[in-house]
């Protein structure tokens, strides 16, 4: 089936810790020139749609806000199909105006959007969201990464271990919207009009951006930046289509899909 679509991933991909990566903005533009549709994934819930296209233009990649798709933007559409409205946030203020259109409340919300909050995260807001859950509410999480790389501490916890302890305390299995959750990828097809085996998946996690991927039917890339590691190489579990150095030679490779 020929390619007629990409699902970029973007820290690890088309930037790293603030440095962009040598390359990214020529494919990119190669890749356009080639006729494909674009879809911008990502799963950090630090930032809003806003400021992501920002910092794409900034660093020369053109993109606009239609295709930036986030844990926020599945969120907010999974939330809507299932008729709730009420909600707890329980993530970072960047992400409220994705939000806007819901009623954000303080008791009896009918889920909780759980955020990467980082240093944000202490005793009083994990029992305050557990409260919430024991007495009715639906825990959303944006998504359950294991770990993350930041600037200044590198590796680091990732919301995933936040969400791990909140299902475990509350006794109830999150909604999870950000990859690599199937409802992820499969709104993002839906958001391009295609289907899986037109499209392909270029990420550097192994987990959230390839095995998630994979699950849905998409095909898949491993570029070897960003969150790659050696010991990816072994793994049996979860295999990539294909391996690239980096996302300048992307271009090639997707020439011969």
């Amino acid at each position: 089936m020929p390619l007629r679509g990409l699902l970029l991933d973007l820290e690890g991909v088309l930037y790293e810790g603030g440095r962009t990566i040598a390359g990214a903005a020529k494919a990119v533009r190669a890749l356009r020139g080639d006729g494909l549709i674009l879809r911008f994934l990502t799963n950090t819930t630090t930032r809003s749609r806003r400021a992501i296209v920002a910092h794409l233009v900034d660093i020369g990649i053109d993109a606009v806000a239609g295709q930036v798709f986030s844990p926020a933007v599945a969120a907010r559409t999974y939330l809507a199909a299932h008729g709730m409205g009420r909600l707890f946030l329980a993530c970072p203020d960047a992400l409220r105006e994705g939000f806007a259109d819901f009623e954000i409340v303080d008791e009896d919300p009918q889920a909780v959007i759980l955020g990467d909050l980082y240093r944000g995260f202490d005793w009083d807001l994990l029992n305050t969201v557990f409260q919430k859950l024991a007495a009715g509410a639906r825990l959303v999480a944006l998504h359950k990464n294991r770990y993350t790389r930041r600037e200044a501490e590198g590796l680091s916890l990732d919301l995933g271990p936040f969400v791990a302890a909140l299902e475990y305390a509350a006794e109830q299995e999150a909604v999870i919207v950000g990859k690599p959750s199937p409802i992820f990828f499969e709104m993002a097809l839906r958001d391009m009009d295609l289907r899986a085996v037109e499209t392909v998946m270029v990420g550097d996690d192994i987990d959230a951006d390839i095995g998630g991927a994979r699950d849905v039917g998409i095909r898949t890339v491993q570029v070897r930046t960003g969150k790659f590691r050696a010991r990816d190489e072994a793994r049996t579990d979860i295999r990539p289509d294909h391996r690239i150095g980096t996302i300048r030679d992307l271009p090639v490779l997707a020439a011969g899909f």
